[in-house]
Formats: C-alpha cells, sequence, structure tokens
C-alpha cells in the first residue's frame, strides 16, 4: 500500500486543486489522507482519491461541499474504520438526501424513503399524491424531482441504481393501479410507443394513466419498437394519435415520425415527446409537448374532436 499512496501535492495535481483545498476538505470534512507511516506526513491511498474525486466533481457540479463530503464518504469505496458512521449513513440511507431542488417536503420524505429501499413507505406516498392531487400533478411536482436527483447523484457517482430501480418499479405499479381502477370502455384511441432502442418508460406510463383518469384509451407498445413494428401497429389499429417517446438525442430518429406520417389513414395527431426530439428536427405536422400535461390537453382535443364534443 504505501507504494500506491500518494502525498498532497501529487493527489492536487490528479484532481486539478490547490493543496489547501485539500487541507479544507480533510479539516472541514473528513476527507483527508488515510495512511499514516511514523515520521512522515500522512499519504492518500487510492480509496482517498477515490473519495476525493467524488468530491471535485459533486462540487464542480454547484453541489455544496457538506453535501458532497457526504456523498464523498459513502462512495463505493472501502471506507476506513474512522468513518464508521457515515459507512453505516451509506448503508441505510440515513443522513444522505437526494436532491429535489425546489420540490416541498413530500418530494424530500420520498426521496429519503426511496434511499431506504422502503417500497412501502414509497408507494403509499405516490398513491395518497395521484388521489388527493392526480396524475398529471404527482408526476409533474413529486415523481420528476426525485428521478432527476436519482440521476443526478448516478451520474456524479456511478452508485444508486438499485435506488433507481426500486423507485422506478414503484412509479410503474402506482401508475398501473390508475390505469385498472379507470376502465375507459371502447377501443383504444391513442397509441404510444418509444422510439427503436429507447429504454425509459415511465413518462409514456405516466401519460397513460393520466389518460385513463381522464376517460381516454391508450395501447401502449412500451420500450425499443422498431420502427417496422411501429408502423405495423400504426396500420392495424389506426389510432388517432401516437405519442413517439425519446429521452436521448441518440434515440430521437427523425425518420421513424416520418414513417409514421407516411402510413395510410395517418393519425389526426403525432407527437414527439420526450427531451431527446429537438424542434428544427421535426417532421412537419408532429407537435412537440413540453409538458405531460401538454400532452394529456393535446390528446384531450383529439377525443373531442372525434367525438364532437366542444374542447373541456
Amino acid at each position: 500500500m504505501a507504494d500506491e499512496a500518494l502525498s498532497a501535492g501529487a493527489v492536487a495535481r490528479r484532481l486539478g486543486v490547490a493543496v489547501t483545498t485539500l487541507r479544507t476538505w480533510h479539516q472541514r470534512y473528513g476527507l483527508g489522507p488515510g495512511e499514516h507511516v511514523p515520521g512522515h506526513h500522512r499519504r492518500y491511498t487510492p480509496a482517498d482519491l477515490a473519495r476525493l474525486e467524488v468530491m471535485r466533481r459533486l462540487t464542480a457540479e454547484g453541489v455544496t461541499p457538506a453535501e458532497a463530503a457526504r456523498w464523498a464518504r459513502q462512495s463505493p469505496v472501502d471506507v476506513p474504520p474512522t468513518a464508521g458512521r457515515d459507512a453505516t449513513a451509506a448503508r441505510d440511507g440515513g443522513g444522505a438526501t437526494i436532491p429535489v431542488g425546489r420540490a416541498g417536503p413530500v418530494a424530500r420524505g420520498l426521496a429519503r424513503a426511496a434511499m431506504r429501499l422502503d417500497s412501502v413507505s414509497v408507494g403509499r406516498t405516490i398513491e395518497e399524491s395521484i388521489a388527493t392531487g392526480g396524475v398529471v400533478a404527482t408526476w409533474e411536482k413529486l415523481l420528476r424531482p426525485v428521478l432527476t436527483g436519482i440521476g443526478e447523484r448516478h451520474a456524479a457517482t456511478a452508485a444508486l441504481i438499485e435506488v433507481e430501480h426500486l423507485f422506478s418499479r414503484c412509479v410503474t405499479e402506482a401508475f398501473a393501479v390508475v390505469t385498472r381502477a379507470n376502465p375507459t370502455g371502447g377501443l383504444p384511441r391513442i397509441l404510444l410507443s418509444c422510439t427503436n432502442d429507447e429504454q425509459h418508460t415511465l413518462p409514456l406510463e405516466a401519460l397513460a394513466a393520466a389518460l385513463a383518469e381522464a376517460g381516454v384509451g391508450c395501447r401502449m407498445l412500451g420500450a425499443r419498437v422498431p420502427v417496422a413494428s411501429l408502423v405495423a401497429a400504426v396500420t392495424r389499429t389506426a389510432p388517432a394519435a401516437v405519442v413517439l417517446w425519446s429521452h436521448l438525442r441518440t434515440t430521437a430518429n427523425p425518420a421513424q415520425l416520418t414513417a409514421v406520417l407516411a402510413v395510410p389513414n395517418r393519425p389526426l395527431l403525432v407527437l414527439a415527446a420526450g427531451p431527446g426530439w429537438w424542434d428544427d428536427t421535426l417532421p412537419a405536422g408532429v407537435v412537440r409537448p413540453v409538458s405531460l400535461a401538454e400532452a394529456v390537453s393535446l390528446a384531450l382535443a383529439v377525443r373531442d374532436s372525434l367525438d364532437g364534443s366542444p374542447p373541456g
């Protein structure tokens, strides 16, 4: 281990920070060198360096030093015995938080429950929010902030995959309850699909639940739908509206939209939903909703036009 340990100067050069910054992180937040050879200066071990790299990334992204230090101490490396209290906090989620921006106390409590992997509390909180505020408000004010916070922490630390999976499953189950509780009757008029290679389905599940809540039926094709399969589904079911979701720019191929528009008896409305799409790449006649609420509103407008009902 002695051969691998680094001086403060070497660590500062690797991280691109000043030695005085390292000293501050050590004195204020306990992120100091872990190896001590009598008669010599303390030196930084590879585990120390890994934590400091997390600290540097998070502070560069605007996270406060105190919060960044908490995440650095719980990063997936061997924690020295002197950090036992922080290691315990990392295991059970105590003292660690997922940032939720300006979302309220309910979102913060939901984030804490997610960190504890408390699926019962997560599910109950989501269900109560849907019951009191509806699907759209729950998605925009509660679920999106927590999902965004989990994503940011994962990008910075490569951790929290287990949190993301558990939380996503709870969201899926809650939306499924809404859909089952609101049978729409008749043939579904809306087709929901991810683009080819797109795996993020939660926003489409939110839209399906919101439509069910409003009495509009839909078909959900789910993740990673090849364009040929999408065209076959549109041709077979003749939907009034098609929603094509892309979370990432790399999965937002405008040719998929063009293929839908070329289908005989094309849908009245084609929506390119999600941050993957850019307005200047969309084919003529495609609409890009900026929020779940707008997507629901557009779908309701299509329903009303088919029913001959005035827009509500």
